[in-house]
């Protein structure tokens, strides 16, 4: 029982081999309340991972933190850019 296969679009991305991407791709809900529960689900597990734990370390916290600077760089780069090339007289 144990040997019945899974249906390709019930695998995790990680069990899915390379000549599979593009059937599981074609069988994730692109909705936006699917993008929405996948979002959802991912911040789940790295709340359960990373934060939610018995002894907690830096690494979460740490990892949020460096995702929001390189977000806010990504978001504020035209700005920085020209500032760049300003002349300060």
């Amino acid at each position: 029982m144990a040997d019945r296969p899974v249906p390709i679009k019930d695998k995790p991305l990680m069990d899915v081999k390379l000549g599979q991407l593009p059937n599981w791709l074609a069988a994730r809900d692109y909705s936006p309340a699917g993008i929405v529960r996948g979002c959802q689900g991912g911040y789940n597990r790295f709340i359960k991972k990373y934060i939610d734990v018995k002894k907690g370390g830096i690494g979460g916290i740490a990892m949020m933190l460096t995702g929001y600077v390189i977000i806010s760089y990504i978001w504020n780069y035209d700005h920085l850019k020209h500032d760049r090339w300003r002349k300060y007289h």
